[in-house]
């Protein structure tokens, strides 16, 4: 166990709160990221799905740790959850990333009032059971990012067998392995309304397109889902409300987006020092006959990536920490935006020093350096994006609504 688990652990036992989970959980993480970067470069060049990486990660119990303790789950804080994406990302950045999701959906469900009981007691006895895997399916071809503002242009008509639901979405992030997509859409109604629907993937009417051909997280077989008259329960409607009625906002669930994608680019980042410091330990050109590691450039450089990649750890990990002790002030979801912000940006500029460092060899396919890099840039897509994340910032400190 590292230091800053053990004294996390020493904390929760001191506050008389739930202990960390066994530290056999990190331990199985670290051996699944090794194996999974094994087959991460093969899996980003042909842009095809890592299926036998969640085979791996069901059977050692990793699906279902954001499923409360109470329906057979693990019930796991934030700060265990960034723990696990970030080694995970290590090996694999697009296998983190569709696992993050899923724990997110999960997270957010357990945190909602308004799931139909029976419905989700069988969602979680089938991801526990089996590789049932969800996401959200929000994005459209016309709006483009709901984070922005808009109403979808996907519709669910309600009829007498339950909803029929039609519309285009796109980047369907673990398309080709999920079992359920949670699609935001608005009614037909005279009284519209607009929310989120559960939708199996084996029902007629569900095609999934694959068109995702990306520069990073090529391996996240992030599709087109298209329904066409697509007829789901009635009870399968998870929170809808009125178009004219303000959402409910839970900052929570925010935060919890927030931190794990900073943690998942964490790893990626990690990854590419780890990459680099063997790489400057090995490389040895006829007129230094010495490793480039033992130059002080080179030293001031890799000291430099660490220094980004220690703040982003304690960025990260102090603010989740703070939320699973309950500790957290009101304004915490924009604490998290922030946290963000500086973390990604962080992670983006160390690979960017390891490239600088290394040159051509750091953007040959063979070598990872280059992935890491064009993963470590899909970090600026994920919402909030860094534009809304200052304009926040900056209005809650000019006290602007």
């Amino acid at each position: 166990m590292s230091q800053l688990e053990q004294a996390v652990s020493d904390t929760f036992v001191a506050k008389g709160l739930e202990s960390l989970p066994n530290n056999n959980i990190f331990d199985q993480v670290e051996a699944l990221a090794k194996d999974f970067a094994t087959r991460a470069g093969a899996h980003d060049k042909d842009g095809s799905f890592p299926f036998e990486n969640f085979t791996a990660l069901h059977e050692a119990g990793l699906l279902s740790l954001t499923i409360p303790r109470e329906l057979g789950g693990q019930g796991l804080g934030l700060a265990t959850i960034c723990r696990v994406i970030e080694g995970i990302a290590r090996g694999d950045a697009s296998t983190a990333l569709v696992l993050t999701m899923h724990y997110l959906q999960h997270a957010h469900a357990a945190r909602s009032r308004r799931w139909h009981p029976e419905v989700y007691k069988r969602l979680c006895r089938e991801s526990i059971e089996g590789i049932a895997l969800l996401n959200a399916a929000r994005v459209e071809p016309e709006l483009g990012t709901p984070a922005r503002g808009g109403l979808p242009a996907t519709i669910a008509e309600p009829t007498t067998e339950g909803w029929r639901l039609t519309g285009h979405k796109q980047y369907t992030t673990g398309s080709p392995i999920l079992s359920y997509f949670i699609v935001w859409a608005r009614t037909t109604e005279d009284e519209p309304q607009v929310g989120s629907f559960l939708v199996p993937r084996d029902l007629p009417g569900l095609q999934i397109v694959e068109t995702w051909d990306h520069l990073g997280m090529r391996a996240t077989g992030s599709h087109d889902l298209i329904l066409e008259n697509v007829l789901i329960p009635r009870e399968y409607a998870l929170n809808i409300s009125p178009i004219s009625t303000a959402p409910s906002f839970d900052p929570l669930i925010s935060t919890w987006g927030s931190l794990t994608v900073s943690a998942l680019y964490l790893g990626v980042a990690s990854s590419a020092r780890d990459w680099l410091v063997k790489y400057l330990g090995e490389r040895s050109p006829s007129n230094l006959k010495e490793p480039l590691a033992t130059l002080p450039r080179f030293q001031t450089a890799v000291g430099e990536i660490e220094a980004l990649l220690f703040a982003n750890n304690r960025l990260i990990y102090s603010l989740a920490q703070d939320i699973d002790w309950g500790e957290y002030e009101p304004n915490v979801g924009l604490q998290a935006q922030a946290v963000k912000y500086l973390t990604t940006t962080n992670s983006i500029r160390a690979v960017e020093i390891a490239l600088e460092l290394t040159g051509n060899p750091g953007l040959l396919k063979k070598n990872p350096l280059e992935r890491h890099y064009r993963d470590v840039l899909c970090s600026r897509i994920h919402t909030p994006q860094n534009d809304v994340i200052c304009q926040s910032l900056g209005k809650s400190v000019l006290e602007l609504k």
